[in-house]
């Protein structure tokens, strides 16, 4: 995951957090409702708020992403003394992605759509070409990291990066680390020897090009990744 995909994950969970309020949230589910642009004055008295109580909730849900803003003459009048526009409301197209704990599934389904396009094109296995698009995404997750690293140690780098993916990683003594979250949960559930496998291409390759001392294997664990990050032998 990006510095700017895992920002965009707080930005996420800040404007959800919005709607918390009540009074907010009953505002949004009536725009929502509503299909269209909305008014202020419509908004307070279907929610049987003060407009100035619907005014500054609307706002704070625009402000947060949540509500798109437009200015128009309700009167359909043009000219002097038409009046001034109204501010209107209606649902953002701005889609809202946050799962607890973290979840990738559009990352696997990139993954297996490559796959499939790479078998169909080439001619190979299916299983084969899914080692090879996991294993290219697992370089390419490598060099993001190298590049971002600095002058961090390289084990903390890799951590840093499966943190921000999901994998919630935990270093144990003995220097294994342990994945306590896996993001693709809910496919790895109905499809474990798949899921397995992409998740063991992606690790093996992204470990193999920034720590040589670790290495991936498959040690599948309830709750857990089926994936743990060893010392290599």
């Amino acid at each position: 995951m990006s510095e700017q995909t895992d920002r965009t994950r707080g930005d996420d969970l800040g404007a959800l957090a919005a709607l918390g309020d009540g009074s907010r949230r009953a505002l949004y589910e009536y725009v929502v409702a509503a299909g269209g642009w909305v008014s202020r004055d419509e908004a307070a008295r279907a929610v049987g708020v003060e407009r100035g109580t619907a005014a500054h909730h609307l706002d704070r849900l625009a402000a947060d992403g949540l509500l798109e803003i437009d200015y128009r003459r309700l009167t359909g009048r043009q000219g002097p003394g038409a009046g001034r526009p109204a501010k209107l409301y209606r649902r953002a197209s701005r889609q809202f992605e946050v799962t607890l704990p973290p979840r990738d599934y559009e990352l696997a389904g990139r993954l297996l759509a490559a796959a499939v396009d790479r078998a169909r094109a080439e001619g190979v296995d299916v299983d084969a070409a899914l080692e090879e698009v996991c294993a290219a995404e697992g370089r390419a997750l490598a060099a993001r990291v190298r590049e971002r690293a600095g002058r961090r140690a390289p084990r903390s780098a890799i951590l840093g990066a499966l943190e921000e993916i999901g994998y919630e990683p935990v270093a144990r003594d003995d220097g294994t680390v342990v994945l306590r979250n896996c993001p693709f949960h809910d496919l790895a559930r109905r499809h474990t020897d798949l899921v397995c496998g992409m998740n063991l291409g992606l690790l093996g390759a992204a470990v193999a090009d920034l720590d040589p001392g670790l290495e991936a294997r498959l040690e599948p664990e309830p709750d857990h990744c089926c994936v743990r990050l060893r010392p290599r032998r």
